[in-house]
This record gives C-alpha cells, structure tokens and sequence, in this order.
C-alpha cells in the first residue's frame, strides 16, 4: 500500500516510511492511495471469524506481503496483529437496537491500546539494530498517552516521550505515563491540549529537530495508530451479524456513535465504509467542543480554544483528523452529511446520561462514552429502522472522581489501574513554548 499527504506535495510513501515519519515533510497527514474494497464473499467470511482473525485478515488486505525494509510475509504479519491485540473486544448488548462494543480491555483500559500496540510492534518490526535512536513525540489529552508509553515501555532504541496539559486530564489516566519510568519521558505542558499539539506539530515541521532525534509521531495523525482502528468496525458488525442477524446486505441498518474529540476514530471508520463496511452511518458525538458538528450543520469550521469538560479527552478545539476526514471524501461535505451526522452533548446530559442507564440497565459508562450513548439515543428515537453501536473508549475505574459522585457509590479498581496508582510520579515541566520543547528533545 502506498501513501500520499493530505496537502498533495510530499511524495508518495510506503507504509514504512509514513509510520516512521508521522507527519507527511509538507505538513499533512497521511492517507492511503488507494483502500481495497472487500467482496461479499469477503465480507461474509469475515462475518464467521473472531477478533484477532477479523484484524489479521484485514491488515493483509491493507499491507502489502514484503516492505522495502524488511520482510513482511503473511506469517510475520499475522504474528505482529495477534500479539499486538492480544485482548478481547466484547459486543454488549444494552437494550433492543443499541449495543456497546467495548474498546477498553487491553492493557490500559482504553480503545487507544488497539492503535498504539499495532503501531509499536510494527515499529519494533522495522526498525533496525543500526538505527538512530528514535523519538517518539505524542500529545495526549487523557488516555493516548497511557496507551503510548505502555506499548513502547522497554523498547530498545527507543524513547517515549508524553506531551500532556498539566492538570487537565484525570490523575489516574495521568499516573499510566507518569509513573513507569525508563524509556518515557512524561512532560507536563502549562497550557491546554490544543498547546499539546501544537508543540507537537511544530517539532514535526523542525526538519534539523527531527533528524538530530529521528523524531516520529504516536498521535493518531500517524497512519501506523489509525489503520488498525477500522478493523474493530469489522469486528462489532461481525459480532452483529451473528448475534442479531444483520447480513453484510443490510447496508443500511447499522449506525456507530463515536465519541469524538481529534476524530481519529471517525476516520477510521470512515476508511472501514470505503473498504466495504456494511453501516449507514455515523454520528460524531462531541461535548461542548462541536466545532466539527457545527461544520457539519454549517460548513464553516472555526478552530477555537478548548472548554474543559467532564469528558477531558475530548476536549479539543482543532482536531487535527478533520484534515484528514476531508481529503477522504475530497472536500465533498454533501458527501460527507450522507455518511456522518454530529450531535453535541452537555456536561448536565452526560452527567444524566451514566446515572439513568446505570439505573435501568446497571451497565456503568465512562464520561466519554456517556458522550456517546446520550448522542445515540436521541438518533435513534429519529431513526427507527437502524441499530445502534456505541463505541465504548474507555473504563469508568479511569474516571472515578466524575463517575462516583454520580453513582454515589465508588468503582472497583482493575489491576491494571491499581499498579500505576502505587508508582512513583515522574514529570517534566515545559513551557507552552516551541524552543522548549526543542531543547528538552535535543537534551536526550
């Protein structure tokens, strides 16, 4: 497979090249040339097999057999995939026509491990003995930053390094990067995640900066984060298709609410209906930052400062997928209100939203996911005909001070959790400030 940027003068890269640079050399994202589009019988095959076979199977179909730096055979390929998404991804059915698919089993409790595991063994896969030292730069406004530091904690050769705003993202999600040590530098940014990602991106654009310190991205606008979140899309509608009885030819009975704040996720799945996903479509479901349903709705996107919500990891005024989400459907947003319908939710609706369906289901939700499910609800009272899966983000435990209040009774601890919360908190101050954040990286 190859790849191109979203603004159209890079040159064309190979899956190598664009994981291990991040951000495309003209300040884009990068997009695939082509996506393959799945047959029915492919499809109605993928509908009879479990999770880590869905993701094998399709990580073939989006990866070439060899690469140009080392050998990627169907054997290697498979071994990566499985070892990388070595935990379930459960299907949970809530009430008539509205289902969960759980994202947070892995390792830190959240959906990101899926893409940032996939993303470090291919990397560790590559990279070779000979190799610089590599850097390997993300911002995170809640759980990527655990998810991150976990799936590169230990790697030889190479350095983690955690952008994150300092006080604005939960002291549990916090303490999964901030407490391990070793290889990950956590470094807490005076500002908002927008700052983040600024820092971020502005390394990324320093061409000595990256080559001193062979600088590379784990944020989704790395390709190597975003491909392997469509294949969960496969995966509940396969889940779907057994337990509920919608074929791959009930293109329009399937609506995914995704809970939205740098729209990685979404394009994901945009990217899954353009390899033949059978789905209606999706809806983008926001807090209080709705820049992207008020495009939506308007066709004017304004990027604007972050409110800060009881859903952090959504707090996001300029997300950096849009770019990406665009190019997909070449700026076509007509074509784009076809697949994609945005919804924002309150902080007061969200908050209602984990009591009520605690209450009548005793399912408990996390904030973002909250986000989610409140979204969903109100569609589908619209649309009848469709049946509903949440992308569920994220564990509850993670938000406990939100959560607990609400419930009024307090959450079990996963181990998971319980063993970053006894380490030791480990935090580089920074400046919202470019010069640095390039010092700090150059300092080793």
């Amino acid at each position: 497979m190859e790849f191109l940027s979203t603004r159209g003068t890079a040159p064309i890269a190979t899956f190598t090249e664009a994981l291990f640079r991040g951000l495309a050399p003209d300040g884009g994202l990068y997009v695939p040339r082509t996506l393959p589009t799945l047959s029915p019988v492919e499809l109605a095959a993928l509908a009879e097999e479990a999770w880590p076979d869905v993701a094998s199977s399709l990580a073939a179909h989006l990866l070439a057999p060899s690469e140009d730096r080392t050998s990627l055979d169907r054997s290697s390929l498979d071994r990566l995939v499985r070892s990388a998404l070595d935990f379930p991804v459960p299907l949970v059915r809530i009430r008539d026509r509205l289902f969960v698919l759980e994202l947070f089993h892995g390792p830190t409790l959240a959906f990101k491990d899926v893409g940032a595991r996939f993303m470090a063994r291919f990397m560790g896969h590559f990279r070779r003995e000979q190799d610089a030292p590599l850097t390997v730069l993300t911002a995170t406004s809640g759980d990527t930053g655990g998810a991150v530091a976990q799936a590169f904690l230990g790697l030889p050769g190479v350095r983690a390094v955690v952008l994150f705003p300092d006080g604005k993202v939960t002291p549990r999600q916090e303490r999964q990067f901030s407490t391990l040590g070793a290889n990950v530098r956590a470094v807490a940014v005076r500002g908002d995640f927008d700052d983040c990602q600024r820092l971020a991106k502005a390394a990324f654009r320093d061409r000595e900066l990256r080559e001193a310190t062979a600088l590379t991205s784990a944020n989704s606008i790395n390709v190597g984060r975003l491909l392997p979140q469509s294949f969960y899309y496969f995966h509940a509608w396969a889940q779907l298709s057994r337990s509920a009885g919608v074929q791959a030819t009930d293109a329009q009975a399937i609506l995914f609410s995704v809970p939205s704040g740098n729209f990685g996720n979404l394009a994901a799945g945009l990217m899954a209906k353009a390899m033949g996903l059978p789905t209606s479509r999706f809806l983008a479901a926001t807090n209080a930052n709705d820049g992207v349903p008020e495009y939506l709705r308007t066709g004017r996107f304004t990027p604007a400062p972050s409110i800060r919500t009881s859903s952090t990891a959504m707090d996001v005024g300029d997300p950096s997928n849009l770019e990406r989400i665009l190019h997909l459907y070449g700026g076509d947003l007509g074509r784009l209100r076809g697949d994609v319908r945005g919804r924002s939710v309150s902080d007061q609706e969200t908050l209602n939203c984990i009591r009520r369906v605690f209450h009548e289901t005793g399912y408990v939700l996390d904030p973002h996911s909250a986000v989610g499910f409140a979204a969903l609800e109100a569609e589908l009272v619209l649309r009848p005909e469709v049946t509903g899966i949440l992308l569920a983000t994220a564990h509850p435990a993670k938000f406990a001070e939100v959560v607990e209040p609400v419930l009024g009774r307090s959450l079990p601890i996963p181990p998971e959790l319980a063993r970053c919360l006894e380490g030791e908190r480990k935090v580089i101050p920074l400046d919202p400030d470019s010069e640095a954040l390039r010092e700090l990286l150059l300092a080793g």
